[in-house]
């Protein structure tokens, strides 16, 4: 009898983890989507969108989507969320988008990726100060891999150094690690689609007056591949992207999400060599393993906690909903420079 009940504890326990697991593994492969669209933006920033326009393909990106799910929802901020909305917004969006926009025009494409490739690390430390997750040896050694291995697949020997281009990189690391930091400490009332679309209204808005002052008014005339390119990037780029990304963020743990960002400059570099015909060294496809085994091995839960969450794959102390993939405008800003000089092989645009 007593050997019946454990071996019956034992089956349900192992169907118990199997059933985690699962769950924790299609939120994982779903939240990997959005930072694989993002990689994409380079190929369709480049090849649809009119030359020098980064700001404004932000704003075409951010505000039409935000607008949409507003729309959609029906709902409005209430209270302290008028404020948070407008901080996180500009966090994720406004200040992200306008720091990296300097850094594209100042640095190569791959200097600015591999200092954006420090946002895990940056997340990790603030979300052990105001989350009180545990910064662990694995979660630094993954983050100081991760920086590796983007370097040796974007960065080149000849790549030059500007302080304030690289004060801007770090800059928009920075504003977007305290964005997915505080969306998950703030926990919104209203349903995760309404709350996003706050932060990208609020960032849009911010973006526009910039736009329109370093950049001017819009082109007058828009082919029908400069708007298929805005399209993809209002309709996939942020509407489903960001999406299946706040969706992972309110799931699972802010570090272990922002790791999954490091795709970006993977897919950017693979999208380049397949539809661009860029060089892809041996030293690239090693910086690629090293990106892959860094996220992979940034999602392994503790034992601990794993046990902690009974109650399903959440993670995490607080269930935020939060705003901000990790280099997820990136493409565009970097697009800009990679159209005065794009060495081949050396995809600008690494998200």
């Amino acid at each position: 009898m007593v050997c019946h009940g454990s071996s019956l504890a034992i089956a349900l326990a192992v169907r118990y983890f199997c059933l985690v697991l699962s769950n924790r593994l299609g939120i994982i492969l779903t939240t990997a989507l959005a930072p694989a669209i993002w990689g994409t933006t380079y190929l369709v920033t480049t090849e649809l969108l009119p030359p020098g326009r980064p700001l404004l393909a932000g704003v075409v990106r951010a505000l039409p989507a935000g607008l949409l799910l507003v729309l959609l929802t029906r709902r409005l901020p209430k209270g302290s969320w008028w404020w948070r909305a407008a901080v996180l917004g500009a966090l994720n969006i406004g200040a992200f988008f306008a720091l990296l926009f300097v850094a594209a025009y100042r640095l190569p494409g791959g200097v600015a990726a591999t200092v954006g490739a420090i946002q895990p690390l940056l997340v990790a430390g603030l979300s052990s100060g105001l989350l009180g997750e545990r910064l662990t040896l694995r979660t630094a050694l993954s983050g100081v891999a991760g920086v590796a291995g983007v370097s040796l697949l974007v960065l080149r020997a000849d790549a030059r150094l500007d302080g304030l281009g690289v004060a801007a990189a770090l800059g928009g690391a920075v504003v977007m690690a305290a964005g997915v930091v505080l969306s998950k400490r703030w926990v919104s009332p209203a349903p995760l689609l309404a709350t996003t679309g706050w932060q990208l209204v609020a960032g849009g808005l911010l973006l526009l007056p910039v736009t329109l002052l370093v950049e001017g008014p819009p082109p007058a005339s828009l082919t029908a591949a400069n708007l298929a390119g805005y399209g993809y990037l209002t309709i996939i780029g942020a509407a489903l992207a960001y999406g299946l990304w706040f969706r992972g963020i309110r799931a699972l743990a802010p570090t272990a999400v922002t790791f999954l960002g490091l795709l970006s400059p993977l897919v950017a570099t693979t999208v380049g060599w397949i539809a661009l015909g860029q060089e892809l060294t041996p030293v690239q496809v090693l910086g690629g393993a090293v990106v892959l085994g860094a996220l992979v091995v940034a999602q392994i839960k503790r034992p601990a906690a794993a046990a902690a969450a009974p109650g399903g794959p959440s993670e995490g102390p607080s269930e935020g909903v939060t705003v901000g993939p990790t280099a997820g405008p990136m493409a565009e800003s970097m697009a800009a420079g990679a159209r005065r000089s794009t060495p081949a092989g050396e995809p600008r645009a690494n998200e």
